[in-house]
């Protein structure tokens, strides 16, 4: 994809968003499921580096394919934006894709392993839910990542080989001054 159609998303907090946004990049990431370990992770690291996406004129916004109520809980925290796109219509739009490697993967397991032993004492302490039994359009999605300019264009783009292959926050702030750069 070179070029994205304007369009508004209303997020979990039911505010309505640009994309692309008129008036900065958008760091548009694609996560998986509600609660999903490995998903929160990757989503902690760029809560602890926010202030530094913002300062480069970043607005961060995470898609996942959960429906908005089941959603809510697990991204309330969260300082951007997210929504919920149950029937998977964005992750279509933009070819990202589920498959079985996605956890079976040797480079997923560290990350799997450190995702549970991060997460679960926010689950025994009931402070974070469980993640779903069976989740919302599956386990096995892939993660993506685009950097999306004002006008439109997709000036670099990232899709995942496996559950935890996706840009590091050092890696975004690296696109900038965006190059062109499609892997």
């Amino acid at each position: 994809m070179d070029h994205v159609p304007a369009r508004q998303l209303v997020t979990t907090s039911d505010a309505r968003i640009r994309v692309p946004d008129p008036d900065r990049l958008v760091h548009l990431q694609f996560r998986r499921f509600a609660g999903c370990p490995v998903c929160n992770l990757h989503l902690r690291s760029f809560l602890t580096r926010h202030a530094d996406v913002v300062a480069a004129g970043i607005h961060e916004v995470v898609v996942f394919h959960t429906n908005v109520d089941d959603l809510r809980p697990h991204v309330a925290d969260l300082p951007f934006d997210v929504v919920a796109d149950p029937a998977k219509d964005l992750y279509r739009e933009f070819g990202v894709e589920s498959t079985p490697r996605s956890l079976l993967h040797p480079k997923a397991w560290p990350a799997i392993v450190r995702a549970i032993a991060v997460g679960l004492p926010d689950v025994l302490r009931k402070r974070k839910p469980l993640p779903p039994q069976k989740p919302e359009g599956g386990r096995l999605g892939l993660p993506a990542d685009f950097l999306i300019a004002p006008d439109g264009r997709v000036l670099a783009s990232h899709h995942g080989q496996h559950v935890y292959d996706q840009w590091s926050v050092d890696e975004l702030l690296n696109l900038l001054p965006v190059k062109e750069n499609h892997s």
